[in-house]
Order: structure tokens, then C-alpha cells, then sequence
């Protein structure tokens, strides 16, 4: 007789909680460089790097569905609420969506597939810049807000092609964070069993 999946309980929602605000904290402080247009496209590769310890710290506490969608609910309305354009919701919920079902066909426990649902979880910030290549308007708010000497800078270190490569640097920056991550935390990983 199969096992029935237990949902979410208080303790899962706890741990939801303290692990999204650590990730968000890290992420955030890194993202204060965005402040230098000249660094932003950097920020692909090193966000993910700086914010895989805490991640898999996470990924020892997780083993049941829907912890990570929440996760990504979470950021996707803190970076709205502080500003970023309305794209980024869409992105962190189809990105948290596709991180759930690797993790899922992971078990959980399958590390080279937690890179792969970290990349899908890590790139829902993705939408945050869409607006930069997308919306015209977008480029003006930004000139109003930081100056012309930024937006000309920003579009400069920018072009459309940087989505693409924006999504390459973070899934390179998602292995290096990932196993910077369970080298670190060696002692939970066994714990969690975690291959």
C-alpha cells in the first residue's frame, strides 16, 4: 500500500519563511551593485554563487511539494512591492512551477537535477530585467529616476542578446553556488540524504 503524501504543516511553512528572507537578504545586498550599470551583467553569474549556500541549506529541509513555489510567490511580491516592474511576478511564478517538478523528479535527493530546479528557481529574477529589453517606457522611468547617465549605461551593458546570456551565466553561476553549497554543508546533506 503506497504512503499518502502529507501537505504542509507549520513546521514546512516556518522553514519556508526563515529560508526565502536569508536567500532574500543575501540576494538583496548583492544587488545593491546594480547601483554600478557597468557590474549588472556580472550580477547573472554571481547572484546565484552567493546565494547557493543558503539555498541548500534549504534543499536539506525540503521534501515535500509546493515549499519552493511558495518561495518563489514570496520574492516575486517583495520585488514588486519594492519597485520592480509587474513582469516579475509572471516570471517567479512560472519559474517556481518548473522548479517544483524538478525537484519532484528529483525526490528530492538527485543533485544534478536540485541544479537544474536551482537554475528554474534562481531565473524568476529574470523578469525584473525583461522590462530593460521589452518596455520602452520602462528605460524612461529608469532615466527619470537614476539620471541619463545610468539608462545610457544600463542600455549599454544590456542589450537583448544578455537575456539569453543572463540565463547561460546563471546556470553556470547555479553549479558553481550549488556545489559551493554542499561542499559547505557536507554534515546536512548526509542528513537529508542527499546525493
Amino acid at each position: 500500500m503506497q504512503k499518502k503524501k502529507e501537505s504542509l504543516n507549520v513546521k514546512d511553512l516556518i522553514n519556508v519563511g526563515i529560508y526565502t528572507a536569508l536567500y532574500l537578504v543575501v540576494f538583496f545586498v548583492v544587488g545593491l551593485l546594480t547601483a554600478i550599470p557597468v557590474v549588472y551583467p556580472a550580477l547573472f553569474l554571481i547572484w546565484p554563487i552567493v546565494t547557493g549556500i543558503p539555498f541548500m541549506l534549504y534543499m536539506t529541509k525540503i521534501k515535500k511539494p509546493g515549499m519552493i513555489f511558495i518561495s518563489s510567490i514570496i520574492l516575486s511580491l517583495a520585488w514588486f512591492l519594492i519597485g520592480y516592474p509587474w513582469s516579475v511576478l509572471v516570471t517567479y511564478f512560472i519559474c517556481g512551477i518548473l522548479a517544483e517538478i524538478a525537484f519532484k523528479k528529483a525526490n528530492y535527493t538527485d543533485f544534478k537535477l536540485i541544479i537544474l530546479g536551482y537554475w528554474f528557481f534562481s531565473t524568476g529574477i529574470i523578469g525584473a530585467q525583461l522590462p530593460i529589453w521589452f518596455m520602452k517606457d520602462y528605460l524612461l522611468e529608469v532615466r527619470g529616476a537614476m539620471g541619463d547617465q545610468y539608462a545610457n549605461q544600463l542600455a549599454t551593458v544590456m542589450p537583448k542578446w544578455m537575456l539569453f546570456g543572463g540565463l547561460g551565466l546563471m546556470f553556470i553561476g547555479c553549479i558553481i553556488g550549488a556545489l559551493i553549497g554542499k561542499k559547505m554543508l557536507k554534515k546536512h546533506f548526509k542528513k537529508a540524504g542527499i546525493a
